[in-house]
C-alpha cells in the first residue's frame, strides 16, 4: 500500500511539473492545484496512513494502543485543504479576470498587450 501512495504522489508530482512548465495559463492553474493535492498526500503518508486506531491517552498519560495515528499530519492537510480550496478559488477569478481584459491565453503574452 505504501508503494501504490508513494507511486501516485509520484505522478502528481511529476504532472504538476509538467503542468507548471507549459505557457497555457489554465495548465498553470492546473499544475498548482495538483501540486497541492500532491504535498497533501506526501504529508499523509508521512504519518501512520495504514493505523486506524484513535490516539487515546490512558490514565497515565500514555496511549492506550501503542500502534496509533498521529494527529498532527491530518491536522496539517486539512488546513491544507482549507488554504488550497481558497487558493484555487483565488487563481480561477484571477484567470476569469485575465480572460475578461484580453483573450490571449499564452502566459508569456499576458502583459504585452499593455505596453503597446
Amino acid at each position: 500500500m505504501t508503494l501504490v501512495l508513494s507511486l501516485i504522489i509520484g505522478l502528481l508530482f511529476a504532472a504538476a511539473t509538467y503542468c507548471l512548465l507549459r505557457r497555457n495559463l489554465m495548465r498553470v492553474l492546473l499544475g498548482i492545484l495538483l501540486l497541492g493535492h500532491a504535498v497533501n498526500l506526501l504529508l499523509l503518508s508521512a504519518s501512520d496512513p495504514l493505523s486506524r486506531l484513535p490516539s487515546i491517552l490512558g490514565k497515565d498519560g500514555t496511549p492506550e494502543f501503542p500502534e496509533t495515528a498521529d494527529p498532527l499530519p491530518q491536522a496539517l492537510v486539512l488546513t491544507a485543504i482549507v488554504i488550497g480550496f481558497g487558493l484555487s478559488v483565488f487563481t480561477l477569478v484571477l484567470a476569469r479576470s485575465c480572460f475578461q481584459q484580453s483573450p490571449i491565453d499564452d502566459v508569456r503574452d499576458l502583459g504585452k498587450e499593455d505596453r503597446s
